[in-house]
């Protein structure tokens, strides 16, 4: 197939691009720049194309791959940069220092928290919190697994209540 073919084929089909980038983007912008790039990688890519192949669906899975590899490089990325005069990075991992006597007051408030729940639940929830599993909880406690299942989610939810965030 010669290039003015293919470029061809490739006009002829870029219609069928846009509306799927919107899904995968859904945002006009972005979706226009996925367009771009899915042709520009198409036409750089033009000898891996065997005639006869369905353009549109070897279109769409190019597309569809260069989304995933562009939202995949924006997650592993984390760094959100300040937009004022000097552009300072915000999350530089910078080191801190842990303070003990906070973390000490912290863990007597989560103990009496957890003292102060009725039986029924601290009990499982003591046992979750050391380890075990829920299946394991229950033939322990003699009790049906969902029993288990929402006391101990009940007590966490009794806990958040209780302790207070700083």
């Amino acid at each position: 197939m010669s290039s003015l073919e293919f470029n061809e084929l490739l006009l002829d089909n870029a219609d069928f691009l846009k509306p799927f980038a919107i899904n995968l983007t859904r945002d006009t912008e972005a979706a226009n720049d996925l367009c771009q790039e899915t042709l520009y990688k198409a036409l750089a890519n033009q000898e891996k194309y065997h005639v006869g192949t369905n353009i549109k669906a070897w279109l769409f899975t190019i597309m569809r791959n260069i989304f995933i590899n562009n939202y995949r490089r924006k997650v592993k990325q984390k760094t959100i940069l300040d937009n004022s005069s000097n552009d300072f990075l915000i999350n530089q991992k910078q080191a801190t220092v842990a303070n003990a006597a906070e973390t000490n007051l912290r863990m007597k408030e989560i103990q009496a928290a957890i003292k102060a729940l009725p039986e029924i639940f601290k009990t499982p929830f003591l046992l979750y919190f050391e380890g075990y599993r829920y299946n394991e909880i229950a033939d322990v406690l003699q009790e049906p697994l969902g029993t288990i299942k929402s006391r101990i989610h009940f007590a966490r939810k009794l806990l958040k209540e209780q302790i207070t965030r700083y």
